[in-house]
């Protein structure tokens, strides 16, 4: 059962069990996998839908933290709920400790020693830890070892 389809049977499944909330936000995401679709002209591909996934997630974290600066707390509980529900259909996020590992092993391969070349070890490690890591922590890891 690919993704797509795992979120059309738990929406079904919300349905059935009356979970508003959780129909809602899966109803959210189905939307954006179909826009994706209608725009690309094509079903879409597990690893395009794990991309919308993970950029929704990004949205909402960064939703999360401005309405708690404002002090939104029933705001803040509704958008944590939302990143739980969406998590779910994510892979396994690397820790920290892991992040750092490949970074070390990245910059080694590429030979960089500046941050100048801060763009070329980037570009070597997104591919490894595309969905699997938040970008910012890489980015702020590389400038770490890169200094």
């Amino acid at each position: 059962m690919n993704l797509s389809e795992r979120l059309n049977d738990d929406m079904k499944q919300a349905m059935r069990s009356q979970e508003k909330f959780k129909l809602t936000t899966i109803r959210m995401l189905r939307a954006s996998i179909k826009n994706q679709e209608i725009e690309l002209k094509r079903p879409l591909e597990d690893s395009e839908v794990l991309d919308i996934l993970g950029r929704e997630v990004k949205q909402r974290k960064d939703s999360l933290q401005e309405f708690e600066k404002a002090g939104r707390d029933d705001l803040a509980k509704d958008i944590a709920a939302e990143i739980e529900i969406i998590s779910v259909y994510l892979p396994k996020q690397l820790t920290e400790e892991e992040i750092k590992v490949i970074v070390q092993q990245t910059i080694q391969e590429t030979g960089a020693s500046s941050k100048a070349e801060m763009g070329k070890v980037m570009t070597a490690l997104m591919p490894k830890v595309k969905g699997l890591a938040d970008g910012k922590l890489v980015n702020s890891l590389v400038q770490q070892f890169l200094q």
